[in-house]
Parts: C-alpha cells; sequence; structure tokens
C-alpha cells in the first residue's frame, strides 16, 4: 500500500506560522520527487513547493517565495511544508503528491501535477484569519 497522509493544519493569524507533514508508508521518499499542492475554495488546485529527487533543488512560486520552505527527512520517511508570514489568501487545503514516472525536476511537479496526478489524499486545512 502507497499511502500519504497530511497533518499540521489549523487556524492561525495574519503573519503566523504552521508547520505541515506529509508522512509515506510502502514506499521510501528518497527516490521521489515530492511536493506540496493547495486548493482553496473556487480555485484549482496549485503547486506551492516541490523538491527534485535528483539534487535536492527546489521551486517555489512567486505566490509563497520567501514564505515557505519544503524539506524531506529521508530517516523518517517524512516531508514537511514550514510556512511563515501567512496571508488569508493562504488559505486552502493543503496535500503533499510523490511522482517517480512523470516528473523528474521540482519545477515540472509543482506546475503539471495538478493536471497529470488522480490520487490524492484527505488534505489538511490551513485557514489564516483574525
Amino acid at each position: 500500500q502507497l499511502q500519504l497522509v497530511e497533518s499540521g493544519g489549523g487556524l492561525v493569524q495574519p503573519g503566523g506560522s504552521l508547520r505541515l507533514s506529509c508522512a509515506a508508508s510502502g514506499f521510501t521518499l528518497d527516490y521521489y520527487v515530492v511536493g506540496w499542492f493547495r486548493q482553496a475554495p473556487g480555485k484549482e488546485r496549485e503547486g506551492v513547493s516541490c523538491i527534485s529527487s535528483s539534487d535536492n533543488s527546489t521551486y517555489y512560486p512567486d505566490s509563497v517565495k520567501g514564505r515557505f520552505t519544503a524539506s524531506r527527512d529521508n530517516a523518517k520517511n517524512t516531508v514537511y511544508l514550514q510556512m511563515n508570514s501567512l496571508k488569508p489568501e493562504d488559505t486552502a487545503v493543503y496535500y503533499c503528491a510523490a511522482d517517480s514516472i512523470h516528473f523528474t525536476t521540482a519545477h515540472a511537479l509543482c506546475v503539471m501535477g495538478p493536471h497529470y496526478l488522480r490520487s490524492w489524499g484527505q488534505g489538511t486545512q490551513v485557514t489564516v484569519s483574525s
């Protein structure tokens, strides 16, 4: 069984921080391009942070660059998303994903992942509000 389980979401004030976790089971994340995606009400799912499996390079869209940081702990088989300086527009359900077939770069996974990937978990809700 291949599973990814997200956790760590919650309600925070604008300017606050959250750290999301994505625990993998049934496979080893070391050999996968991994990333974080989000979907807000009425909007399409978008990639916000991705990490390459080859050189561990990262990709962030301008909307989150400088505020979000993705990382991986191979010993724990877990991916993290540190979110700082949160804004109300960051409110969404956040999902993690991994791929070893379609994509080889962080940029490709974040940009094209929502159009190719079909299996998503329950996600974790992040709400930014005063």
